[in-house]
């Protein structure tokens, strides 16, 4: 039975500009496959069970040649898959599309063309460059500066080109740029029309230089600028000094990684993202169930007979009523307990699941968590502590010396993360990394098992005086520890830390 193959635009970079339909092929994919300009973000909607191949390509590199990638999505189809192949920008203009739904064709296999936002239009849009515009244009011409290597003279027509009114665009262009500003030139052009070169539109890689067609190539060799990049051609440009609204963003340039597991990352990445950082993803562990699954279902199924509930992490709150509303269909069978949460962030993910918390401290960690619990009075009452198979034992140690009943429900384990789907560890050791961010002992402990060698000029950041602690034990003192030890806490911490450089 054939399946049906999907050719997604995923945008320029930015995941919020992936379309809502884009979305909706990447969460049904049985196969994804994904090349080198999509977001890390676009693995957290694929199914867990999805089989995810990198065919990635950058300038003269190529992680699976064009014609093995054409093949390969004809093979996943035809095994009755659905298959996604996720493509930069939008699938039809420059993206080879045509030719793997001409295969998709040819082998007889269903597909859809669902279209993306192309950087063609994206990144100067982000640079602050409206590509029409009634003061100066109503045409614009789109071009590629990457022509197929094979061809034995250009098929493009500078002197049409040059004589055009309105806005030019083009892509992959930057290797070829003193040609082809010379090109214009010598058709021409006016050597002073207004050009601008974005680099990683839309990311927070994003970077825009300004010039002439006189002075572009000059420039961009002086800055070392590199692909890829959008270059656009005209008065326009003129627009960005008013228009530009991106590059404000107090984050922006900074390369920050990312150690939480794959399921967390995004609310962290997000947060970063939105402030300019360049985001990359490294997680360092995953989370996989305990390894007594029949004792962790049995205390979830007697939860009704104690009087505390408590959580000290996100993921159990989602362990915890995965397996409870698996056994009891009617959310009142929690019975009489009361729940308390160690910070924000787990109460947060309580909330989700229409509960409340009865008990939040004010210092968000075991320690103050205990303490809460000694105001409350706890003396003689049973208590469910919801945890990671290897967590600081101070809840059960402090609440047993305060008179409760304690019994530990092991809801998962972290195991170190042996993925890499996004290709940050290499990113890592050939950018280096301005920051690099840690949310627990057991980040920071997997991320040094990697043994990557720790960029230079780099700086860790903590959420929190455990995570610090472990830190310094492997020799890093962290630059930035969070005030209050949740996510936009760190954030903030980052933030504060960039401004006063």
């Amino acid at each position: 039975m054939t399946g049906k193959c999907y050719l997604v635009g995923a945008g320029p970079g930015d995941p919020g500009l992936l379309t809502v339909k884009g979305r909706e092929c990447l969460e049904k994919a049985d196969v994804l496959i994904y090349d080198a300009l999509s977001s890390p973000e676009f693995l957290r909607w694929v199914r867990r069970d999805c089989e995810k191949i990198y065919a990635g390509k950058r300038a003269a590199q190529h992680a699976i040649p064009q014609d093995k990638i054409n093949d390969l999505i004809v093979a996943k189809a035809q095994e009755g898959k659905t298959v996604v192949r996720l493509k930069g920008g939008d699938p039809m203009i420059f993206g080879r599309g045509g030719e793997e739904a001409a295969e998709l064709a040819e082998a007889g296999v269903p597909f859809e063309v669902v279209p993306g936002i192309s950087s063609a239009i994206a990144g100067p849009a982000y640079a602050g460059i409206p590509v029409t515009h009634r003061d100066h244009c109503s045409q614009l011409t789109l071009f590629t500066g990457h022509e197929d290597p094979t061809k034995e003279e250009s098929s493009i027509d500078y002197e049409s080109l040059a004589k055009a009114p309105g806005t030019k665009v083009f892509l992959m262009g930057v290797a070829r740029l003193r040609e082809i500003c010379g090109q214009f030139v010598q058709h021409g052009a006016d050597p002073g029309t207004p050009m601008a070169l974005t680099r990683w539109a839309t990311t927070g890689r994003h970077r825009t230089i300004t010039g002439t067609l006189a002075t572009m190539a000059d420039v961009a060799e002086a800055e070392g600028f590199k692909s890829p990049a959008v270059a656009v051609i005209g008065d326009v440009v003129l627009e960005r000094e008013k228009g530009n609204w991106f590059e404000h963003r107090p984050l922006l340039g900074e390369r920050i990684v990312v150690t939480r597991t794959r399921e967390q990352a995004g609310e962290l990445s997000r947060m970063l993202a939105d402030l300019g950082a360049d985001v990359m993803e490294l997680p360092t562990i995953r989370i996989e169930p305990p390894e007594d699954r029949l004792g962790f279902a049995q205390l979830v199924a007697d939860v009704h007979s104690y009087d505390w509930l408590v959580f000290t992490s996100p993921n159990g709150v989602e362990r915890f009523f995965e397996a409870f509303f698996a056994v009891y269909p009617d959310a009142r069978s929690l019975g009489r307990a009361q729940i308390a949460a160690i910070g924000p962030g787990t109460a947060k993910k309580i909330a989700e699941y229409r509960f409340a918390t009865d008990l939040l401290p004010e210092k968000f960690v075991a320690e103050g968590l205990a303490e809460a619990f000694e105001k409350e009075g706890i003396e003689n009452l049973t208590v469910l502590w919801v945890k990671a198979e290897e967590t600081r034992d101070v809840i059960s140690r402090e609440l047993t010396r305060q008179g409760a009943i304690v019994d530990q429900c092991i809801a998962y384990r972290t195991v170190p993360e042996t993925e890499d789907p996004t290709g940050a560890a290499e990113r890592i050791r050939t950018e280096g990394a301005d920051w690099i961010t840690f949310t627990s002992s057991s980040t920071v402990e997997n991320f040094f098992a990697l043994d990557l060698p720790w960029p230079d000029g780099c700086r860790a950041a903590s959420i929190g005086p455990i995570t610090s602690k472990t830190l310094r034990e492997h020799g890093h003192e962290p630059a930035v520890e969070a005030a209050r030890h949740d996510i936009p806490g760190l954030v903030e911490a980052l933030g504060a830390a960039v401004a006063s450089d």
